[in-house]
């Protein structure tokens, strides 16, 4: 509220806090945490742009805590990556189906529908005779 060119006294009586917690938090020094997070926030930047960008919040966890030894929860690294606006390449590629295009001309002019109902071409049989 007071960001937005508020009254600090209106905000801090509507929020119902004490002036003085406002002015105590503003000069107040960086948590331990939020200065871990800045940390591991710069490492993740460093990872993904490594890869080239192709690496999401799964892979960059793998790379720090198995690459690089650095002991983070997954779903820190994953909030940390969407805080910053990371993403990575997602699926695979894959062949596309080519269904619609049509194939080559059937140059040998084979028969794949029979001419009339239950007409099946018949297989020679092979008969072996023993010559004595």
């Amino acid at each position: 509220m007071a960001a937005e060119g508020r009254p600090i006294q209106v905000a801090c009586r509507v929020l119902e806090i004490p002036e003085s917690s406002y002015f105590a938090w503003r000069t107040r020094s960086p948590s331990p945490r939020s200065i871990r997070h800045v940390w591991l926030t710069d490492m993740i930047t460093q990872v993904h742009a490594a890869s080239r960008g192709t690496y999401g919040h799964r892979r960059v966890h793998a790379e720090l805590t198995l690459g690089q030894g650095i002991s983070a929860g997954h779903t820190a690294v994953e909030m940390l990556t969407r805080r910053a606006g990371i993403k990575g390449i997602v699926g695979n590629p894959r062949r596309k189906h080519l269904h619609q295009i049509p194939t080559a001309t059937d140059l040998v002019e084979r028969q794949f529908a029979p001419a009339t109902p239950n007409n099946q071409v018949e297989s020679q049989a092979v008969v072996y005779e023993q010559v004595s």
